[in-house]
């Protein structure tokens, strides 16, 4: 059952979340680039990898584009469990679009020392996320996130259902 009283933040934690990741992101992408830092690079690959993290931050910007324009702020308000569009994909389409711009930018930089930090950015992300928006969503749709939750991964889409 649903309680009306209560309903999520629009913008839940994501400025808490996402901004340090993307700080350390842009900052470690400039280090990288001006050799500040070590680095360990797949000449053979340079190309493909660049192409790769593109693609990446090129899906990332649908994900993020589909959810705000996905009208879901007058849902929340609403109390409406968002699940179609963009979020019958991913759970938190908009995180998954900064994670994504994030391993686009490190798979652009050619770093393998790097390539870890995507990892890292998802766990963090996840934990988060866990304990603190998706127990408020929990606590506001009870059974109906929870089979939601089952079906629509938080940010990397099912391949097979």
């Amino acid at each position: 059952m649903i309680d009306n009283n209560k309903h999520m933040s629009v913008f839940g934690i994501g400025p808490l979340m996402v901004t340090p990741v993307m700080v350390t992101v842009i900052l470690i992408f400039v280090l990288n680039f001006y050799n500040f830092i070590p680095k360990y690079e797949i000449i053979s690959l340079n190309w493909l990898l660049m192409i790769l993290g593109f693609l990446i931050i090129i899906n990332g910007a649908v994900y993020w584009i589909s959810a705000v324009t996905s009208s879901i702020y007058h849902k929340i308000k609403s109390t409406i469990l968002v699940t179609t569009g963009v979020y019958g994909i991913v759970r938190h389409p908009i995180y998954a679009a900064f994670l994504y711009f994030a391993t686009g930018l490190i798979l652009i930089s050619n770093n393998i020392y790097l390539f870890v930090l995507p990892i890292v950015y998802w766990v963090f992300f996840s934990v988060v996320l866990k304990n603190t928006e998706e127990k408020m969503l929990i606590s506001v749709y009870g059974q109906d996130y929870l089979d939601y939750s089952k079906n629509v991964n938080r940010f990397i889409p099912k391949m097979v259902k």
